[in-house]
């Protein structure tokens, strides 16, 4: 008996149903008769698991049979939602469940709705990696995603009198089954300690990293299916554990209370994403986190390379490790570690691997952004790692020295150590020297990584920088979110879009076809009146299908602009109720997005949304014609609720600020029209999708950059100049919207005014509401609005995330597909 060749499964309804059933009884010890619907999702998910598991062994073998190439993801975020909708989708088996679940009188929406996001990321950061995830499997790829297995992730967001408060988001106590634990593949991974320097047998330096202090990784497998479930690859996160021998002396020693209190501390290193680095203890945990990550990844992908191979000279060629910002920059230090200390390499044999093995993509031009740690910090927590990047430090400036001699500035640019009344490491500068290539994410952002950025590692390493812009899977964001508009799609020019987003450019014969137009408002209509409930559940405040809804979802950041977008809609407030102005079709202003905890100005603008909102809300004189609503705790899941909705969508940024966004291509995949500044992918998706068809505003990064060189920039102008301007910025100084706690948004008025306006706010503020006028004079042109809408989807087909994996694989990764 070949004990390896099982019965493959069924997915037709009845096998579904019996699975359902044998795990309902001997997995969670139910009969049906006394089942609950979170019974009825766990038995459902434990069948999708089997499946999975089945197709994840059988691609596993087919990687192994062709000795593929593996590309491993490394990334503090993977924001992958929920998983059941996407693995049905995938697998292929949605209808046949809905079928055998409808013969149980059970409905599947509500089996679904057990299922609580993972909270396993923050923002556009954690959405990529799990977008690029989907499409690797899809392609065929030897894809995996490597991360931490938080807790509680982020941060439950609940608005509490317009201010936002946090609450612990422990989304594990209602995670189902598709992870697998893997404790017979978990990894030490040594903490603190120092340096014994001592000589080896031949008299070299032979740096030994004493009394380090162990914790343990232990990996959780979550299956990737890809579309049609030819290849399920896996995201693999580590939850730290305390090390039980180190525990057991601690007892034998009789200091219980000491070893509870140091599995606590172990443990806290994959409690949550992104503790708070206001305080010293904030700030060594997220070290921790980041080289805990970048630690246990290394230590499995060596782990798996040495099963099959011998040495590290084909390393590179079976292995690709691509960094998603620098959170795992740390990885250079590591990788080199292993292969000097551990593996006994000379130096420049195992830089030659590391650079050769790495890859980092950029994803901000924000210098707060840029992660720097504190010498005595790294000294502290990784004594060896400190030396190690010394050692490279030293042995790059030697060799940017010759190549430019006599110019030291360029030096201090260049080097590792950032001189100060605090040495730090730039971690950035890390990243670009350890990797073979550096990516930015969209063609603006690359080109001023270049020219703005790292000019001066542009200038040793041309060949190095490249661009990729992001994308994101149609199967999540258009199949699995707005099935009414996929079932037209694919009635209409076919199901190949699912795989090949440029198929949907045979949909542009139809923009102006009456017919067709017609159905398409009617989903969007549709998506609109899902939307007012999830609202009113949410807010209590009713909203008008018939209004237009213009939303802005996103993180909430300074420069995002949530702030210019509220300043218009103060602008809109006050023309009707002092210029005497009648929109035809009511407004509905929609925000959704998290500040960070210790992020207080982000935090405040989520208040102003609130207290407009409340003003405009109470006024008689508004009557509906305009509503400000902010949804709590934006997440995978509420997104793919609100953006099918949207009419208009917000994507104005301060020009030179935004790498890419990918909520801007999730919009108009949609059928939503971008209201946007010339920042990030908008520029591509101007090209892409026609002047016409999109909503362009506000100063290029050019004007910017000229601005705040010459320092020609003044608010003040503005302020005295324009009235509009004016009666807005008033309105933040005589309390209009906050008349029961005066002087709340003061603040406001002397930041824009007074201490720069760093996002040029005023700036644009005329161009914008300019453009919002532009804007509702064709959305009142239903039949010039829906054709500017279908266009958007049939061209937007540039910005899949199986184009940006495969332009990755062919140009970074040398990657290729195991059908």
């Amino acid at each position: 008996m070949d004990y390896n060749a099982l019965e493959p499964l069924e997915n037709d309804p009845n096998s579904l149903q019996e699975s359902l059933l044998r795990h309902l009884r001997y997995s969670l010890g139910k009969e049906f008769r006394t089942k609950t619907i979170r019974d009825i999702y766990l038995a459902l998910t434990l069948s999708l698991r089997d499946r999975l598991m089945e197709k994840l062994l059988e691609t596993e073998a087919r990687y192994q049979a062709a000795d593929a190439k593996r590309l491993y993801y490394l990334s503090m975020e993977f924001l992958i939602g929920r998983s059941l909708g996407i693995n049905l989708t995938n697998l292929g088996i949605f209808e046949a469940c809905h079928s055998a679940l409808i013969d149980m009188g059970i409905d599947l929406e509500e089996v679904r709705e057990q299922e609580t996001d993972a909270a396993l990321g923050n923002g556009g950061l954690g959405r990529l990696a799990a977008c690029f995830l989907d499409s690797l499997a899809t392609l065929d790829y030897p894809g995996f995603g490597y991360g931490i297995h938080y807790e509680y992730g982020l941060f439950k967001q609940e608005i509490d009198n317009g201010y936002q408060k946090e609450k612990p988001d422990h989304w594990l106590s209602k995670a189902g089954p598709f992870q697998i634990e893997r404790s017979d593949e978990s990894c030490i991974i040594p903490l603190y300690g120092r340096i014994e320097h001592g000589l080896d047998l031949n008299g070299n330096y032979n740096p030994m990293w004493m009394d380090w202090r162990v914790i343990i990784g232990v990996p959780h497998d979550i299956p990737i299916v890809g579309y049609g479930a030819k290849t399920v690859n896996y995201l693999r996160l580590y939850a730290a554990k305390p090390s039980s021998d180190f525990d057991i002396q601690i007892f034998n020693a009789g200091d219980y209370f000491r070893a509870v209190e140091q599995k606590i501390k172990s443990e806290t290193v994959s409690k949550i994403l992104y503790p708070s680095d206001t305080f010293d203890t904030g700030k060594e945990l997220r070290l921790v986190q980041e080289y805990f990550l970048v630690a246990c990844s290394l230590r499995d992908i060596i782990r798996r390379y040495l099963k099959t191979h011998q040495g590290f000279d084909g390393f590179p060629d079976k292995v690709n490790i691509q960094m998603n910002d620098t959170h795992p920059a740390l990885a250079v230090a590591e990788l080199m570690r292993i292969l000097v200390d551990e593996h006994s390499l000379e130096w420049e044999a195992a830089w030659n691997i590391t650079q050769k093995t790495l890859a980092y993509t950029n994803h901000t031009l924000l210098s707060e952004a840029l992660e720097k740690w504190p010498v005595g910090l790294l000294e502290h927590v990784l004594p060896r790692h400190l030396q190690i990047i010394y050692e490279i430090n030293h042995r790059f400036l030697s060799e940017i020295a010759v190549l430019w001699p006599d110019d030291p500035d360029r030096l201090r640019r260049m080097s590792l150590i950032e001189e100060g009344d605090e040495k730090q490491v730039r971690m950035a500068h890390l990243a670009i020297m350890g990797s073979h290539s550096v990516n930015g994410v969209s063609a603006l952002h690359t080109d001023l990584i270049k020219t703005s950025l790292v000019p001066d590692f542009f200038a040793r390493w041309p060949e190095r920088f490249n661009n990729k812009t992001n994308g994101i899977t149609q199967r999540r964001w258009l199949l699995k979110a707005n099935p009414l508009l996929a079932d037209l799609l694919n009635e209409t020019v076919g199901s190949e879009w699912i795989t090949d987003l440029s198929r949907l450019q045979r949909l542009e014969p139809f923009a102006s076809d009456p017919a067709f137009q017609d159905r398409f408002r009617k989903i969007k209509r549709a998506n609109k009146e899902q939307l007012g409930k999830i609202i009113y559940q949410t807010t209590r405040l009713k909203i008008s299908p018939d209004s237009l809804f213009d939303i802005h979802a996103k993180r909430i950041h300074e420069y995002k602009r949530q702030l210019l977008n509220v300043m218009h809609i103060i602008h809109d407030y006050f023309r009707i109720i002092e210029d005497g102005f009648e929109p035809a079709v009511p407004k509905t202003y929609i925000f959704a997005g998290k500040a960070a905890p210790g992020y207080w100005a982000a935090k405040q603008i989520i208040k102003l949304i609130h207290n407009v909102g409340d003003i405009i809300h109470k006024d008689r004189r508004i009557k509906d014609k305009l509503k400000v609503v902010f949804i709590p705790d934006y997440r995978v899941s509420l997104a793919e609720k609100i953006i099918p909705a949207a009419e208009v969508s917000e994507q104005i940024s301060t020009a030179g600020t935004e790498a890419s966004g990918t909520g801007n291509m999730k919009f108009a995949l949609n059928g939503s029209l971008t209201i946007g500044t010339l920042d990030g992918a908008n520029v591509e998706m101007l090209e892409e999708v026609g002047e016409d068809n999109i909503y362009i505003f506000g100063l290029k990064t050019r004007e910017i950059q000229e601005m705040k060189q010459t320092g020609s920039y003044r608010p003040l102008n503005y302020y005295h100049e324009h009235d509009s301007i004016r009666r807005v910025m008033d309105a933040f100084w005589d309390n209009r919207f906050c008349p029961h706690e005066p002087g709340l948004f003061r603040w406001l008025y002397h930041h824009i005014l007074e201490k720069g306006d760093n996002y040029f706010h005023l700036a644009d503020f005329l161009s914008y509401s300019r453009i919002h006028e532009t804007a509702y004079a064709d959305y009142l042109q239903i039949p010039v609005w829906n054709r500017k809408s279908i266009l958007n989807v049939a061209r937007i087909g540039k910005f899949s995330s199986d184009r940006t994996i495969s332009e990755y694989a062919g140009e970074i990764w040398d990657l290729t597909p195991v059908h």
